[in-house]
């Protein structure tokens, strides 16, 4: 099976930095395009970043400048550096990654649980 777990969330004052990980693992034949949602209290998951196999990325507005998302291929692991950090960014932030999966081969998405950030003002 495969498995996304994210980890690095935690309480932060704003103006902190925080950096979050995605570790993927289970019987893979591939990742593709990984990337970073969050979902704040009563509002829809919005994407925030993603990032090609080959490293090309793209930021939602709200975070330019500030986030910068990378992966490390060889360890299939997804990281999102968060700097500058505003109550604004509180939220469950969620890995998501384009797996083929060896069980299936075919290619989905695939959600991590989530991780918890906190930005007190």
């Amino acid at each position: 099976q495969v498995q996304l777990v994210e980890s690095g969330g935690g309480l932060v004052q704003a103006g902190g930095s925080l950096r979050l990980s995605c570790a993927v693992s289970g019987s893979i034949l591939s990742i593709n395009a990984m990337g970073w949602y969050r979902q704040a209290p009563g509002k829809q998951r919005e994407w925030v970043a993603d990032i090609s196999t080959g490293g090309s990325t793209n930021y939602a507005d709200s975070v330019k400048g500030r986030f910068t998302i990378s992966r490390d291929n060889a360890e299939n692991t997804a990281y999102l550096q968060m700097n500058s950090l505003k109550p604004e960014d509180t939220a469950v932030y969620y890995c998501n990654a384009a797996i083929r999966e060896v069980a299936t081969s075919y290619i989905r998405g695939y959600w991590g649980q989530g991780t918890q950030v906190t930005v007190s003002s």
